[in-house]
């Protein structure tokens, strides 16, 4: 991130007026799909983050992006980025945005890896224990797949990361090999 700080402020105001003007869930829903077009799109962000590039420019280029695919809150929202000159930071606000709209909601996001692809049931399964571990919150999960794990499955949920793969087992019964533990020292 460039500018953490600035990207949070930015994002909790809109937060602030978004919950003034009833249009929460709908600004999620437009945070979300500029949170897409940014990772999707790295020429858009450098783009913006251009200082050769002029704003009206910018704001002609925003404005045929996002027309009819965004509310008017937030093309206002992307225009003031613009005039105050801080449209470089438009997509880590809003991955901010989308990230303190989860922590007032208490959603909790967690991502599932696995060797295979899991069926719901398994999900469900794991949504419905941590729920029970994190009373009053509400689980997301995210599903990938890495072959390279070989089996087992990797559970991240914010800072903390909960590794059962029998990647990680080889690799620690590599490590014990490699010290020889078992063998006396002459």
């Amino acid at each position: 991130m460039l500018n953490p700080r600035l990207a949070s402020r930015y994002a909790k105001s809109l937060i602030d007026i978004a919950i003034e003007q009833n249009s929460l869930e709908e600004t999620l829903k437009d945070m979300q799909l500029i949170e897409a077009i940014c990772q999707q799109n790295r020429e858009f962000v450098a783009m913006m983050r251009s200082p050769i590039i002029k704003g009206d420019k910018k704001n002609a280029i925003t404005d045929a992006i996002f027309h009819d695919r965004v509310s008017v809150l937030t093309i206002k929202f992307i225009k003031l980025l613009i005039n105050k000159g801080r449209e470089q930071n438009l997509d880590e606000i809003a991955t901010a945005f989308i990230a303190q709209y989860r922590f007032n909601k208490k959603i909790r996001m967690v991502k599932l890896t696995t060797a295979a692809p899991v069926d719901s049931s398994v999900v469900d399964t794991l949504k419905a224990k941590l729920s029970a571990a994190f009373e009053g919150s509400s689980i997301q999960i995210e599903s990938a797949v890495d072959p390279e794990l070989l089996g087992g499955f990797i559970l991240d949920m914010g800072d903390k990361q909960l590794d059962a793969s029998v990647l990680r087992d080889l690799n620690d019964i590599r490590k014990q090999f490699s010290k020889n533990l078992y063998v006396p020292q002459f």
